[in-house]
């Protein structure tokens, strides 16, 4: 027992586990079941779409007329020259986002709907009211900056074709208008600045000129240029430096007189210099002396040799040698002295002169000095004033130039930054939206999608186990069979289905069954199989049927079988299995309170190797406490000891207390489920319950499940069919 306590535990834990997700093939197995509902929804959803697109065309006609506007770069260009500038990709952009927003504004929303053209239309009449006319301007006039190209896109949308050009190419036509008027009035207004300001500048350039005249006329110097070369100096200028040049050379002259004066004036006294001596050797006088001497000192020379030394004419000519070399000296030092005093002389008239000439020049470069003092003082005067005039001049011409630019950019189509690049013409066809090719496609799509969704929800709304994937994604306990629905089973039409085992041996019903023992013979012990109680949540759940034909399959396999009626309130076996003799008063209620003895209780069914023990004619007072009494758990010990297996047909769990009371004294508890009205949630209450006073459920059996499309008990009905079919081509069956 302790055993089973914890396989209930577990079970109990194992209901608490979310169900598995669907699988795909669960999921193509919905839209099998389902295909006939998901085709006529796709056909009517695509009708509808043909439907709904031709009323719509009809009733609500949708056409766009497009305009496109160019924006060009947000720079301001110079006229005259012939280039394009270089603008950020990112800057362009964002200029047209904000170009577009200005169209877009409720203020030039305003005012197109006080253009004549538009208020000639009737959408503007049809439309009633302002507020209603900016909210459709709103939401059908489209203003597109495109990101990669330099244009605006500018539609409107409206049931009349013409209309919507004529009141695209309005806007277009009244914002490129109000963006001319506008950079027009900007240049006008800067032009009125540049006239003001070349006014001041012509004034001021008078001015200058005038103060430039004042200069020339003040210092009475006509010619104040700063000169750029030797050969355009000023005569002051070169007067200057003429007289500075002669300056210094007749300082330098003065200079040299001076040192000669001196040197000649220590030549005075003292030897005889050079210069003297070339005087003296070239006087006339002393080179007659000089030849005379030299002609007396040959005379001598001879006379000498001739007469000797003491003779007269030797010592007379010898006094006449001395008497000319007296006088030659005396010549010579004559001469010396008035040499070097007419030098020295003529040296102090030279620097008389030259220092007297010095003193002019001194007077005559001090007036130099002072004038080009003037003229440098008048020629800085008169650069400042002509850079100013120059400046006047410079500025002067810079405004005429912007002038002549502003003029050239006043009538420049290219100045307000926009142009119309296309006008909106009359649209042919209506919008997308009301395209057959998007409709019907949509309709379809939509009618597709709505059948496939009623078709998951019918399956999700739907909570009944219907499959052996119901019982183990819900329920969490074994499944011992499925028995297919007998409407399905060809084989068994017009068999009792309580008796189908042995009545139709063959079909797919009787080996479900079969399968179900087998199963079941499989999960447990011998000994807890030796009593089987089959009950159901709700009456007419299949349980009874379960209950016979699981009896007989044991039958077929040679063992000896007791059945037993536990439903006191609807007894059933009585009527499968009919009874005769004289015992058939009696039944489990007599055996209970004692009115008869097991073996008169025990019948025959028929069926060799199948005894019954029917509910009894009476209905006991207190069902629950004769099943739950120790005589019954006595009487199933010893019918134990008689029978291979005690099958027990109880009543249902959710009604009445009896199945539980009977759980807790048999082995092996098998739960019934019906595909066509077991709910999950009583199918769970009927575990809960019998877990709940510890009864060893060994599994259950899903009765009358059909064949639903996509599931594969439909193809185990084709291939049974096609075994049993070569089984009979065999002639085994």
């Amino acid at each position: 027992m302790a055993d089973e306590r914890k396989m209930a535990v577990r079970r109990r834990a194992s209901l608490a586990v979310p169900p598995p997700a669907m699988t795909t093939k669960e999921l193509f197995g919905v839209l099998r079941r389902h295909m006939l509902l998901i085709i006529l929804l796709t056909i009517i959803g695509l009708a509808a779409g043909g439907g709904s697109c031709y009323l719509l065309r009809t009733a609500l006609p949708k056409y766009t007329a497009r305009a496109y506007i160019e924006v060009l770069p947000p720079v301001q260009t110079d006229p005259m020259v012939m280039t394009t500038p270089t603008v950020q990709k990112d800057i362009r952009y964002g200029h047209r986002l904000s170009v577009a927003s200005v169209i877009k504004r409720q203020g030039t929303l305003e005012a197109l709907l006080r253009r004549q053209v538009v208020m000639n239309t009737d959408w503007f009449k049809q439309v009633d009211g302002l507020s209603w006319q900016i909210k459709y301007l709103n939401k059908y006039l489209g203003v597109t900056a495109h990101r990669d190209a330099d244009y605006i896109e500018v539609s409107f949308t409206c049931r009349k074709a013409q209309e919507a050009a004529d009141i695209v190419n309005e806007m277009v036509g009244m914002f490129i208008s109000s963006e001319v008027e506008k950079a027009q009035a900007e240049v006008g207004g800067k032009l009125e600045d540049l006239d003001a300001r070349r006014i001041r500048v012509e004034e001021d350039l008078r001015t200058a000129e005038r103060a430039l005249d004042e200069v020339t006329t003040d210092k009475q110097i006509f010619d104040l240029r700063i000169p750029t070369g030797s050969a355009e100096r000023n005569v002051i200028t070169v007067k200057l430096q003429q007289l500075e040049l002669e300056k210094t050379q007749l300082d330098l002259i003065t200079r040299q007189l001076e040192a000669d004066k001196e040197i000649l004036e220590k030549r005075k006294v003292g030897a005889i210099d050079v210069v003297t001596q070339n005087a003296i050797e070239n006087d006339a006088v002393m080179l007659t002396l000089k030849r005379q001497i030299h002609f007396t000192e040959a005379q001598l020379a001879g006379l000498r040799t001739k007469f000797g030394p003491n003779h007269r004419e030797v010592r007379q000519t010898q006094e006449l040698r001395d008497e000319l070399q007296l006088r030659w000296e005396a010549r010579a030092d004559e001469i010396g002295n008035r040499t070097r005093q007419a030098n020295y002389d003529n040296a102090n008239d030279r620097l008389v002169v030259y220092q007297q000439r010095g003193a002019e020049l001194a007077s005559l470069l001090q007036k130099a000095t002072a004038d080009q003092k003037n003229l440098d003082i008048a020629r800085i005067q008169y650069a400042q004033r002509l850079t100013i005039r120059d400046e006047r001049i410079a500025m002067l011409d810079t405004i005429k130039e912007s002038i002549e630019k502003m003029n050239i950019m006043y009538g420049d189509p290219d100045t307000p930054k926009v142009r119309p690049l296309s006008n909106a013409i009359k649209p042919i066809e209506q919008d997308f939206s009301r395209d057959w090719l998007l409709w019907f496609p949509l309709g379809a799509i939509l009618g597709l999608l709505l059948s496939v969704g009623i078709a998951f929800l019918v399956e999700l709304a739907n909570d009944i186990v219907r499959t052996p994937r119901d019982v183990s994604k819900y329920l969490h306990i074994p499944l011992l069979g499925v028995i297919p629905d007998a409407a399905e089973d060809r084989d068994v039409r017009g068999v009792d289905l309580t008796r189908v085992v042995s009545q139709a041996p063959y079909s797919l019903t009787s080996e479900s069954y079969r399968q179900c023992k087998a199963n079941l013979t499989l999960s447990g012990t011998g000994e807890s199989l030796k009593t089987i109680l089959i009950t159901s949540g709700a009456a007419g759940d299949g349980k009874t049927c379960v209950a016979a034909n699981l009896a007989s399959a044991y039958v077929a396999a040679d063992k000896k079988v007791l059945l037993i009626d536990a439903n006191f309130r609807q007894p059933t076996l009585n009527k499968i299995f009919p009874p005769s003799g004289s015992g058939a008063g009696f039944g489990l209620s007599s055996l209970l309170i004692g009115q008869c003895g097991t073996n008169e209780a025990i019948r025959s069914s028929g069926i060799d190797g199948l005894d019954i023990i029917d509910a009894g004619g009476l209905l006991p007072p207190n069902p629950a406490e004769l099943l739950g009494s120790a005589l019954m758990v006595e009487t199933l010990a010893e019918l134990r000891n008689s029978y291979d297996f005690i099958i027990i047909d109880s009543p249902p769990v959710l009604l009445i207390s009896d199945p539980k009371v009977l759980a807790k004294s048999v082995g092996t508890t098998i739960v019934v489920l019906n595909a066509n009205v077991t709910h999950r949630g009583a199918a769970l209450r009927t575990i809960r319950e019998l877990e709940e006073v510890n009864a060893n459920v060994a599994g259950c059996v899903l009765m009358a499940a059909p064949s639903l499309k996509g599931g594969y008990f439909q193809e185990q009905y084709k291939s049974y069919r096609r075994y049993q079919e070569k089984l009979q081509a065999a002639g085994i069956v």
